[in-house]
């Protein structure tokens, strides 16, 4: 409950980081330029919100790899055994209650730096 509760807060600042920054173009240089577009403010949310894409797919993946746990014995596709081969090998199994913080970071570690991306 609480990774979903953490991606749904990601989603909705992803919503909030949307609203285009050129909607706050001011003039600068004494009036003579009347519009800035206010690019480098969009790119710093961008990268934001890839930053929060790369955590909320990594919570897709976690609970996945999780969901899959409880129907063994049975078997998936070759590709989703795959990823949840390759979730494992960063976090392991829930079995009890533990903070998941961690288990977050290394997911989202491992979907930035292309882990998942041969599929």
């Amino acid at each position: 409950m609480i990774a979903q509760i953490v991606s749904a807060a990601l989603i909705n600042e992803c919503q909030v980081l949307s609203h285009p920054a050129s909607t706050g173009s001011i003039p600068t240089d004494g009036g003579k330029e009347d519009h800035v577009s206010m690019g480098m403010t969009g790119a710093i949310k961008l990268r934001q919100i890839v930053e929060h894409a790369e955590r909320i797919v990594g919570i897709e993946l976690m609970c996945a790899a999780q969901g899959l746990e409880f129907r063994r014995p049975l078997k998936s596709g070759v590709r989703v055994e795959q990823a949840y081969e390759a979730v494992r090998g960063v976090v392991a199994r829930l079995e009890q209650d533990r903070v998941l913080a961690a288990d977050i970071d290394a997911v989202a570690d491992a979907v930035r730096s292309g882990a998942f991306d041969e599929w």
